[in-house]
């Protein structure tokens, strides 16, 4: 995908580069510079959020989780994320339904909007978005751009309830990010063996939700294929 058409499906606008490091609750899960414009309340929720993601484990997931993130194992997804993300920050995004975005100019950084604060959505929704947007910031993959979604796509954001028909929020390949990160929520709410109902219940609606957005016939089948392990 051109830059300029990958700006402006993730633009964002510039921050005040500004980063403040964030080391809350004891020992934090995770190591993030946050913008200055993060509340307190976004960095607590943020660090919590993974001190979660770091707990899971897991005997067993399907192949295509183990291709792209490894075993189901807490340090793994907190290594995966913290090799592609370092800092975070709020921004609009470029406005209307963006929940998130990445931009190629700021290397391993990751924002996002207040559709993602102000929308009250569970924990691992959260961590969904996160590492959606984690998969962007890979430029040795060109960012793994999303593709047009069919001008008759019957789907709203799940997140928003905006419409999805013909804006750039679907995908392609089993690589990308909304299909990893449904990949991500499947094996959770399947194999898990540390998580409460709740959880595997959240994760398997926003992991059934996420796959839609895959419109390749032959990526639809091999995700298909994965998830009825």
């Amino acid at each position: 995908m051109r830059l300029s058409l990958f700006v402006a499906v993730f633009a964002t606008c510039f921050t005040s580069g500004v980063f403040l490091p964030y080391h809350a609750l004891g020992a934090s899960a995770i190591d993030l510079q946050f913008d200055s414009n993060v509340s307190s309340d976004l960095k607590t929720q943020v660090l919590t959020d993974f001190q979660f993601i770091q707990s899971v484990t897991s005997s067993k997931e399907s192949p295509l989780h183990n291709e792209i993130f490894g075993k189901i194992d807490g340090a793994n997804y907190l290594s995966w994320f913290q090799t592609r993300v370092k800092y975070f920050g709020v921004n609009s995004c470029g406005g209307g339904g963006a929940v998130a975005c990445v931009k190629p100019e700021y290397a391993n950084k990751i924002w996002v909007t207040g559709n993602y604060t102000g929308i009250d959505h569970p924990q691992i929704a959260r961590l969904m978005t996160l590492y959606h947007e984690a998969r962007h910031t890979e430029d040795a993959n060109d960012n793994w751009p999303h593709a047009q979604c069919p001008s008759d796509y019957p789907y709203r954001s799940i997140w928003t309830g905006k419409r999805l028909a013909g804006g750039y929020a679907c995908d392609s390949t089993v690589y990308g990010s909304y299909a990893s990160a449904s990949i991500m929520l499947n094996n959770i709410s399947k194999f898990c063996e540390n998580c409460s109902d709740k959880v595997k219940q959240d994760a398997k609606l926003y992991s059934d939700d996420q796959v839609l957005r895959v419109i390749d016939a032959a990526s639809s089948e091999r995700l298909k294929q994965d998830f009825s392990i």
